[in-house]
């Protein structure tokens, strides 16, 4: 038996009727950017995550590079930021010149909040926190932080569709909650996509004049903006997605629960929830002190795993110049040498979810 670490057409498959007639729809309508199809979008992801606005975005990395500029933070600004996160959140702050402060996570895969103030320097201007995995972070300390330094909060919730701490929906924590819609994600759309949500009026204007090279009123631009457009077929496939979304983090949770249940090898850590938190199990990620040769014992048996992620942002060619070196960010740099990604999708069968456990509790 042959199983991917994904399989994103199984998705597909099991709504092909509604995605194809709203493709259809949209072709045929004759209009592809910022239409009633982006509005509606807007408007139903707004009331989903509980927030009073949405704006549509080209992609999870533009939601967070425009959040920062909309924020006026840039040159000479400090931003921290979790070690552990996918290197697009940390492009999100140096894209506009500002530098991230890494911090270690803490056993969830989140923001170790307890290590955020001795980070905090006259210089921080925000703190932004990604909710690794599908897995909510403990936003109550956090959002106290943000109010006794006066500091911006900025969630990226590129995995997070979804997800709640005590309650409340990631994403509406803080200034601006970023999203990404690639393909792969719970809420994923055919191609790349994102938004943000906010609850200030003027933020999300500013959000939508921005995407729009600058320009409230076509051909008068009163910024240099960007084209980061949700377009108008990628908007109508995410409504139909988004109407589902229930069934699709339900699905997803209960194979989260059954691995919980029956990977039974002491060689292999589980993912545990912090208390308040929910996961929608974007990954599941298991932690192995023998990775690479369970990789490859996986691999004979035709389970396919992926690494999220192999190399820490401060380790990254890219952020050379930053001058961080192997060993400042331990825990960090130990998950990336541990941390393993097995087969987790919408429509994975039992008899495949059967073949992973069973693999996985033989590996010796």
């Amino acid at each position: 038996m042959k199983i991917m670490p994904n399989r994103m057409d199984r998705g597909f498959f099991k709504y092909q009727e509604e995605f194809e007639s709203k493709a259809v729809e949209v072709l045929q309508s004759g209009w592809y950017v910022l239409g009633k199809e982006v509005s509606a979008f807007e408007e139903e992801f707004s009331e989903y995550t509980g927030s009073k606005y949405c704006v549509g975005l080209a992609s999870g990395l533009d939601a967070l590079w425009i959040a920062f500029r909309l924020l006026n933070i840039g040159k000479g600004d400090e931003v921290i930021v979790q070690g552990n996160t996918y290197i697009a959140s940390v492009m999100g702050i140096t894209i506009n010149g500002a530098t991230p402060v890494f911090v270690e996570p803490d056993e969830h895969f989140g923001m170790d909040s307890d290590k955020i103030e001795e980070k905090i320097t006259g210089k921080t201007k925000a703190i932004l926190v990604t909710h690794l995995y599908g897995m909510a972070s403990r936003m109550d300390k956090i959002v106290e932080i943000c109010r006794k330094y006066n500091l911006r909060l900025v969630e990226d919730c590129a995995q997070s569709h979804g997800a709640c701490f005590n309650g409340k929906m990631t994403g509406t924590f803080g200034d601006v909650g970023c999203f990404s819609f690639y393909p792969s994600k719970n809420l994923g759309a055919f191609g790349d996509a994102g938004a943000v949500v906010v609850n200030d009026e003027r933020l999300a204007k500013d959000f939508r004049i921005f995407r729009n090279y600058g320009s409230e009123k076509r051909y008068y631009n009163k910024v240099v903006g960007a084209n980061s457009r949700l377009d108008e077929l990628q908007a109508g496939l995410l409504r139909v997605r988004l109407s589902h979304m229930k069934e699709i983090t339900d699905e997803k949770v209960k194979i989260a629960e059954r691995y919980a249940r029956e990977i039974k090898n002491k060689k292999i850590q589980l993912p545990t929830l912090l208390e308040g938190a929910t996961c929608v199990w974007h990954q599941y990620v298991i932690r192995c002190e023998e990775r690479d040769r369970l990789i490859d014992y996986l691999s004979e048996k035709e389970i396919g795993t992926i690494i999220h992620y192999p190399i820490p942002p401060h380790l990254a060619e890219a952020y050379q110049y930053l001058g961080h070196k192997e060993g400042f960010l331990p825990i960090t740099e130990h998950l990336a040498k541990t941390v393993l990604s097995i087969p987790m999708y919408n429509g994975m069968t039992e008899e495949e979810q059967d073949y992973v456990i069973d693999s996985l509790n033989e590996f010796k």
